[in-house]
């Protein structure tokens, strides 16, 4: 574990600051799934006390990218292909009918909303920030759910989302360019404001091929 925690901004001992470099090394690939999370070794590498890196560790379970084995301690959540292939069936049933229900709300009143998210993500992908890319992403995504007015649906994103946020931080690594995740999003955007479900769906099948394709075999 030693060499492998970097401060991105300033050196601080505050449990925000721990919580923030914890997750990049999560989220970037640093610390791999599975991988357990020591945390005197953490301490004496960031040059901190157990109190802040314990606290940054509990919201990190909190978010779903830690789990907490009694007696033998912390460990990056594992997500399996297998996982990630029935989350990707049942979003191509649901998500078409999520961007539906929000294409109101996207095209009117967050539509600016929409936008920003899509230049997120170019920014994030022009500059291989994969944590900041995997945000992005995510952030599109619950757009519709959010906006859908269904709450069903809502909750079905909210379970999902942490597992697609650790399978994000594997698969992102994997395109050859980065860049493209956006383009294909801003390809998802304009078929949902145009209201053409079908190829919205189609699209979705084509980029969820793509995203699989390395696991396939195992799920």
């Amino acid at each position: 574990m030693d060499g492998k925690f970097k401060w991105q901004e300033q050196r601080t001992t505050t449990p925000d600051g721990v919580y923030r470099v914890l997750r990049t090394a999560i989220l970037d690939g640093t610390v791999p799934p599975g991988e357990q999370l020591r945390e005197t070794h953490i301490a004496a590498d960031l040059g901190i006390s157990r109190s802040p890196l314990r606290e940054a560790l509990t919201r990190l379970e909190e978010e779903g990218l830690v789990v907490k084995i009694p007696f033998r301690g912390s460990f990056v959540v594992e997500v399996s292909a297998r996982d990630v292939a029935e989350i990707a069936s049942i979003r191509l049933l649901v998500e078409p009918y999520a961007a539906e229900l929000s294409a109101p709300t996207l095209r009117g009143p967050e539509r600016l909303r929409l936008k920003q998210t899509i230049e997120e993500l170019y920014r994030a992908t022009d500059k291989h920030d994969i944590p900041a890319s995997i945000d992005a992403h995510l952030r599109f995504h619950r757009l519709f759910y959010e906006f859908s007015g269904n709450s069903a649906l809502q909750s079905l994103w909210n379970g999902w989302e942490n597992k697609l946020r650790l399978y994000f931080a594997v698969d992102h690594p994997t395109y050859s360019d980065l860049h493209e995740i956006a383009v294909e999003h801003e390809r998802l955007a304009a078929l949902a404001l145009d209201g053409d479900i079908d190829a919205f769906r189609d699209e979705m099948a084509s980029q969820f091929r793509n995203a699989l394709r390395v696991n396939a075999n195992e799920a």
